[in-house]
C-alpha cells in the first residue's frame, strides 16, 4: 500500500475503519503528505470510535498541504452505533486495496511469530475505478447526516453493482437486505464445498441453518475462526453456537499463533473478500465493503490459504468441547450472544432511527 501511495501520480483515496499515531500510521501519513507535495489528489475517511485514539491534531499536516480528511461519524452517544467498517485504498483508480487490514501497529509482523493474521487483497484494472467510485459516495456521509427519506428509503451504501471482473457488495444500516447477505445465502442454496475464515463470527438464524445444511447434506463445511481474540465477547457468542454446528457435521477450527482477523469466503468456485464479518454488526449496521470473485483459479489459491491457516489452527471435536463446558461458562456465552445479537443491533437500530436531520 505504501509503495502505490509512492508510486500514485493523480489521486489517493484512503478509507480506514482504525487508523492509529504509532510507527506504521506515520509512514501512511508521511507518504499521504508526500504524495500531496507532488501534486497528487488526496481523500482521507477514517471512522470516528475505530480511530479514537488519534489526536485531534493529528491530520493537520495532510490538511495544510492541501489534502481533505473526514472522521466518520465522530463519537456522540446518540448515534455510537452506526460505524464505517471498510477498508479500502485506491491510487489513480487503477490500483485497489480491500480486505480485513486497518492502519495499526498490531498487523506488524507476519501473523504467525508477532502480528494479527489478516488478508487482503491488490486489485489492477476497471474494477479498482468501480472502488474508487464507492469512496466517493462514502466520503460525503462522514458528516453523518442523513435526511428522513434516505433513512426511510434504500440507500445507495446498500446495493451490488456488477462489473466483469466481479461483484462489489455494499452494506449499510438502514431499511433493506444487505447485499451481501442475500448474495451469499443465495451461494450457500446449491454449495458443495464451504471454507470460511473469519474474526467474528455470529450470523442470522437463517444463515446458521443454510451453513449446518451444506454439513447435513455431505458437503465440505469448515469454518477457522480465533482462537485469540481482540474483542472477548465476540468469541464468547461465537463459541455459544458451536454445539449445534458440531453435532450438523460442521468443522471448527480455532487459528492458535496469533489474533486472527481475516475475512474470506470460499463456496466451491466463489470467492467472498473484505471488510465484512459474518455477525450481527456486519450484516445489519455497519457499512461494509465485500466483492465477490466468479474464478475457479482464485478459489483454488483462497484455499491454499485457508489450508495453511488449518495446519496453525487447533479442530474443535464435540466430545472434548461438550466435557469443557461448565455451567459458568455457558451462562457467559449466552450473556454474550444476548448482548450482541440483541442489544446492540437493537440500540443501534433506535439511534438510526432517532438520528435528527
Amino acid at each position: 500500500m505504501l509503495e502505490a501511495i509512492a508510486a500514485a501520480k493523480k489521486s489517493v483515496r484512503l478509507e480506514f475503519y482504525t487508523f492509529t499515531d504509532g510507527p506504521l500510521g506515520k509512514q501512511f501519513l508521511e507518504a499521504l503528505v508526500e504524495a500531496r507535495g507532488r501534486g497528487v489528489s488526496v481523500k482521507a475517511m477514517v471512522d470516528g470510535a475505530g480511530s479514537y485514539l488519534l489526536p485531534a491534531s493529528y491530520w493537520e499536516p495532510l490538511r495544510k498541504a492541501g489534502g481533505e480528511v473526514h472522521i466518520f461519524n465522530p463519537i456522540a452517544l446518540k448515534r455510537f452505533g452506526i460505524r464505517n467498517h471498510r477498508k479500502l485504498l485506491v491510487c489513480d483508480d487503477t490500483v485497489a486495496f480491500i480486505g480485513g487490514f486497518n492502519i495499526d501497529d498490531f498487523y506488524v509482523g507476519d501473523g504467525v511469530t508477532k502480528g494479527w493474521r489478516d488478508l487482503g487483497m491488490r486489485i489492477e484494472g476497471p474494477l479498482a475505478a468501480q472502488l474508487a467510485s464507492t469512496f466517493d459516495e462514502m466520503f460525503p456521509r462522514a458528516e453523518f447526516k442523513h435526511k428522513i427519506l434516505e433513512r426511510l428509503r434504500k440507500s445507495k451504501a446498500k446495493r451490488a453493482i456488477k462489473t466483469n471482473a466481479a461483484q462489489i457488495l455494499l452494506s449499510g444500516p438502514g431499511w433493506g437486505k444487505s447485499p451481501f447477505k442475500r448474495t451469499f445465502q443465495e451461494d450457500l442454496k446449491q454449495a458443495n464445498r464451504v471454507q470460511i475464515a473469519v474474526a467474528y463470527f455470529l450470523p442470522t438464524w437463517r444463515l446458521r441453518r443454510a451453513l449446518g445444511n451444506v454439513a447435513r447434506r455431505g458437503g465440505l463445511m469448515e469454518l477457522v475462526l480465533p482462537g485469540k481474540s481482540d474483542v472477548w465477547l465476540s468469541q464468547m457468542a461465537a463459541r455459544s453456537l458451536y454445539r449445534k454446528f458440531l453435532t450438523a457435521g460442521v468443522r471448527i477450527f480455532e487459528y492458535q499463533p496469533q489474533t486472527l482477523h481475516a475475512k474470506l469466503i470460499v463456496i466451491d468456485d466463489v470467492v467472498y473478500l473484505g471488510s465484512s464479518n459474518l455477525d450481527q454488526r456486519s450484516l445489519a449496521i455497519n457499512y461494509e465493503l465485500m466483492v465477490r470473485f466468479e474464478n475457479k483459479e482464485m478459489a483454488a489459491q483462497a484455499r491454499d490459504i485457508l489450508a495453511a491457516l488449518g495446519e496453525q489452527s487447533k479442530e474443535i471435536k464435540l466430545a472434548e468441547w461438550r466435557k469443557g463446558r461448565t455451567i459458568w461458562r455457558r451462562m457467559r456465552q449466552r450473556f454474550a450472544y444476548w448482548f450482541l445479537m440483541r442489544l446492540d443491533v437493537y440500540v443501534a437500530r433506535r439511534q438510526w432511527k432517532a438520528m435528527p436531520d
